[in-house]
């Protein structure tokens, strides 16, 4: 039986719509061994509705604190998917070094001054090419920043399904070899099943790369409400044993772990 776990949830504390104890039952059903809390976090921007800032996430982790004590029926793991912004590394790293948690995760959502995936309008009359070509190299730079334990939806620009003129398969190599280099790991993001690219994180024709490179991968579902928790996992485990993965990363208190499935 595989050793199933779904690090990269979120709930009321950020934009999710449902509180943290209303996942524990859905997440047992789905049969997981851990169950992971990640609610946003945005440092550098005001009036955030979906992302909480420094002062909410101090009430997060208290209460999640709290959860994790009190939940007998699975572990609950705690972290923060974090949003990253080159050349606020130093504050980023301020506040995580305070802080008990046992992953970060590291995403790029910002591009200036909006977020990828607040809407098709977003890419109206931009440079495609030039989009991809910033995103991936965001993410390549959150994943050199030492800072993160996971690498969220290292895609996230495919969510609309604008398509680059050139071949993406080079920067799948730059972020895999970035990635493994820097000692991250990313994660199959599922959600994506529930955008309008109607596909996994990262896409999948380039898992194998990952795999080539040696770099650790979990599953994740990226669930904002609890009928999401575990969803399309089997057939993401699917995939990664099709591209050559025998084991996947656990966390716990900042560590990495691997175990097979």
């Amino acid at each position: 039986m595989i050793y199933k776990t779904d690090y990269h949830v979120h709930s009321l504390f950020s934009d999710g719509r449902a509180a943290p104890e209303d996942y524990i039952a859905p997440a047992l059903e789905a049969g997981l061994k851990e169950i992971g809390f990640s609610e946003h976090l945005t440092l550098f921007k005001e009036n955030t509705d979906w992302s909480m800032n420094g002062e909410k996430a101090a009430l997060y982790l208290k209460h999640m604190k709290g959860l994790r004590e009190n939940s007998h029926e699975i572990p609950v793991r705690v972290g923060l998917e974090v949003d990253f912004f080159q050349g606020k590394e130093k504050e980023i790293y301020s506040f995580l070094k305070n802080i008990d948690i046992d992953y970060a995760i590291g995403s790029v959502h910002y591009l200036g001054e909006t977020t990828v995936d607040n809407g098709p309008e977003f890419y109206d009359g931009k440079n495609i090419d030039r989009l991809y070509e910033d995103y991936f190299e965001q993410v390549i730079a959150a994943a050199a920043s030492g800072l993160f334990d996971i690498i969220a939806h290292c895609d996230l620009i495919r969510i609309y399904g604008f398509r680059p003129s050139f071949d993406p398969e080079p920067w799948y190599r730059k972020l895999a070899s970035s990635f493994k280099k820097h000692d991250v790991a990313f994660e199959i993001n599922t959600n994506g099943r529930n955008r309008p690219i109607a596909d996994f994180y990262p896409d999948r024709r380039y898992i194998r790369i990952f795999r080539e490179e040696g770099v650790p991968v979990c599953v994740n579902s990226d669930a904002h409400m609890p009928s999401r928790i575990a969803q399309h996992f089997d057939e993401a485990y699917e995939l990664l044993r099709n591209s050559g993965y025998t084991e996947m990363a656990v966390f716990r208190n900042r560590e990495r772990f691997m175990i097979p499935f």
